[in-house]
C-alpha cells in the first residue's frame, strides 16, 4: 500500500513538473500574438495549472456534497420507516 501511494505520488509529481516546464518554454519560445492566444492577454493571474487544479477541486467538492446530501436523505427515509 505504501508502495503505491509512494509510485502515485511522485508520478504526480513528476507530472506536475513536466506541465510547468513545457509550459514555461512555450511563453519563452512562442511570439506574443500566440502567447496571448494561448494562454490569455493577462499573464499575471494564476497559471493554467493552478486555475485547473482549482477548477476540478470545486467540482470534486461540488459532486461530493450533492452525494453527500443524497445519501443522507435516502439515510433518513430509511430510519423514517
Amino acid at each position: 500500500m505504501f508502495k503505491r501511494i509512494f509510485w502515485i505520488s511522485l508520478g504526480v509529481g513528476i507530472g506536475v513538473m513536466a506541465v510547468t516546464k513545457a509550459q514555461a518554454y512555450v511563453k519563452a519560445h512562442t511570439p506574443e500574438p500566440a502567447r496571448q492566444f494561448v494562454f490569455g492577454p493577462d499573464e499575471e493571474q494564476p497559471p493554467i495549472t493552478l486555475q485547473t487544479v482549482q477548477a476540478l477541486f470545486d467540482d470534486f467538492q461540488q459532486h461530493r456534497r450533492a452525494r453527500e446530501e443524497q445519501l443522507n436523505r435516502e439515510f433518513i427515509e430509511r430510519s423514517a420507516r
